[in-house]
């Protein structure tokens, strides 16, 4: 197995210290495209697409690896592996920040650092103790729709996950994102992201962590962030004035000011 050629590892900049920018939901490595350039004249970055999305190799699915967010934390470490990385910064973007967060504590010594781009650990509703921010029904029923009608799947959640004040070129670009991701490998990328619940996980990365919230975010309100800054012991909690669960992409000078004083 080509591990590079599965997930599309392109690897560019040339700085001492490495950082991997791993995807959301429904997204590929082009997600980054605003804050990379930003990045790599000081760091040497890693991109990739999980297998079933962007150019990935989606010959490579296998339905029971990736049923679970264990298999996609699996392909990162052997992604690491692969190009002999050490003292990784994992920058992770929304459930890629629970991948990172299962790889790292799986195989810590290959990382140094997590950024989290607008996470949650989960995104259900368990009170009175936890607000995911959804019901268990109305989350089956989105899945649902998938497979009734994947385009107005698409075109109902690009808007609430990109946010509805920004530019409409991004909810557009998000959108045919999720429209270009075959549903076969979009399905259960789906139920393993939105019915996983991490909680435990978190509590047992050791990392220093530093997590991006955004002040208005319809997926992983500024509640969830607190949760995860009290519930990791290393972490930093930063709530961006902004709008929208994509702070790369939206926000891209901001969220590279803050990886770099996270970074020193």
């Amino acid at each position: 197995m080509n591990i590079l050629k599965r997930n599309n590892v392109q690897v560019t900049g040339n700085g001492d210290v490495t950082l991997l920018l791993a995807h959301g939901f429904g997204c590929d490595q082009n997600m980054w495209r605003f804050l990379q350039p930003m990045l790599e004249n000081r760091y040497k970055i890693v991109l990739f697409d999980y297998v079933g999305c962007g150019q990935s190799d989606a010959s490579a699915f296998d339905k029971q690896r990736y049923q679970s967010l264990d298999g996609y934390a699996q392909d990162v470490v052997e992604i690491c592996e692969e190009l002999n990385l050490e003292n990784v910064v994992f920058v992770g973007h929304s459930v890629s920040c629970i991948i990172g967060s299962i790889a790292a504590t799986r195989s810590p010594n290959i990382f140094e650092k997590i950024v989290m781009v607008c996470p949650s650990p989960c995104f259900l509703n368990f009170p009175p103790d936890y607000y995911g921010g959804f019901e268990k029904g109305d989350l089956e029923e989105l899945i649902n729709l998938m497979d009734k009608n994947y385009i107005g799947w698409a075109s109902y959640l690009a808007p609430l996950v990109m946010g509805q004040t920004n530019k409409t070129e991004l909810i557009e670009e998000l959108q045919n994102s999720f429209c270009s991701t075959d549903p076969r490998y979009a399905k259960p990328f789906a139920k393993a992201t939105f019915f996983a619940d991490d909680r435990e996980t978190i509590t047992k990365l050791k990392l220093p962590t530093l997590i991006l919230q955004s002040k208005n975010d319809n997926l992983a309100s500024v509640e969830v962030g607190l949760y995860m800054h009290k519930a990791i012991p290393n972490s930093t909690l930063d709530v961006i004035d902004a709008f929208g669960h994509c702070l790369h992409m939206t926000e891209p000078g901001v969220v590279c000011e803050k990886i770099e004083q996270f970074l020193g």
